[in-house]
C-alpha cells in the first residue's frame, strides 16, 4: 500500500473482507489510489486501480490498515468482479450479512454514475430492496421477469397447521403457492428432513410449495418457469 503513493488504501474485496464480508476467497490484494499518478507498482498478486473520484472521506478515518469505507469497497468490488454473477453476489452478501443496508449502497451508486456496471448494480440493489437478498433469489427474480411470471410477495409470514410461524421466500397469495430456492446446505440430511417437515406442515395447512435447487435457476430455467406457470394456473382454477 505504501508503494502505491500518497492517498492509497486497500479497497474492493480486500477491504470488504477486512470489514467482515464472508464467503469470498480472493488471493489478490486490491489497492485504490488517486489519479493521476506516475507511481507504478509491479508486485505479485497485487491489483492497483486508480480513481479520479477517490476522496479523503472515502477512506475510513480510524481503521488500519487504511481502507475504503464499506459501501465504497462493495461497489468497487462489484465493478471490478470478473463476472456479473459475482458482482451481484457481492452486493447481495453485503446486505444479507447485515454489514450495510441496500439503501446506503443505492445512494452511493447514484452518486457515481460513471462506475462500471452502473445499471446492473442499481438494478440489483433494487431487487435486494424488494426482498431478494441471496444471489439465488436474485437469479429467481430475473427468471420470473424474463418469463413474464407475476411478481410474488417476498419473505411472507404464514402459520402452519400447528399455529407456528413459517417464513416463505416467495408467495403468490391468490394461488396459495410458495416457491423455495435451496442452496447446497439444504441437501444435508438434517436440513433436508427439516425442509420436508416444513413443506408437509404447510401442505396440510392448505398451501402448495415448489422447491428448486439454486443451480436449476441457471441450468434449467425453462423447466422452473414451466412448473411455476402450471402451478399458478392450477391455483387460479
Amino acid at each position: 500500500m505504501l508503494s502505491a503513493g500518497p492517498g492509497a488504501a486497500l479497497a474492493g474485496l480486500t477491504a470488504a473482507r477486512l470489514d467482515r464480508l464472508a464467503g469470498f476467497d480472493e488471493p489478490r490484494t486490491y489497492l485504490l489510489a488517486p489519479a493521476p499518478s506516475c507511481v507504478r507498482i509491479r508486485l505479485a498478486n497485487v491489483v492497483v486501480h486508480r480513481s479520479r473520484t477517490l476522496r479523503p472521506d472515502d477512506i475510513h478515518p480510524a481503521r488500519t490498515p487504511p481502507r475504503t469505507r464499506l459501501t465504497r469497497s462493495l461497489l468497487d468490488a462489484a465493478a471490478w468482479a470478473p463476472s456479473t454473477a459475482l458482482a451481484r453476489g457481492i452486493l447481495a452478501a453485503g446486505v444479507q450479512q447485515r454489514l450495510v443496508r441496500a439503501d446506503q449502497l443505492a445512494a452511493a451508486v447514484a452518486a457515481r454514475p460513471s462506475i462500471r456496471r452502473h445499471a446492473l448494480i442499481a438494478a440489483t440493489l433494487g431487487n435486494i430492496s424488494e426482498g431478494a437478498q441471496a444471489l439465488s433469489e436474485l437469479d429467481f427474480t430475473l427468471l420470473l421477469r424474463r418469463h413474464r411470471i407475476p411478481e410474488p410477495d417476498r419473505q411472507v409470514m404464514r402459520l402452519d397447521s400447528m399455529g407456528r410461524r413459517r417464513w416463505l421466500n416467495t408467495y403468490w397469495d391468490q394461488a396459495r403457492l410458495a416457491a423455495e430456492i435451496d442452496g447446497m446446505w439444504h441437501m444435508e440430511p438434517l436440513s433436508w428432513w427439516a425442509d420436508m417437515c416444513r413443506d408437509n406442515e404447510l401442505t396440510t395447512s392448505g398451501y402448495r410449495v415448489l422447491r428448486f435447487p439454486a443451480f436449476a435457476l441457471r441450468e434449467a430455467p425453462d423447466t422452473v418457469a414451466t412448473q411455476i406457470k402450471a402451478a399458478l394456473r392450477l391455483g387460479s382454477g
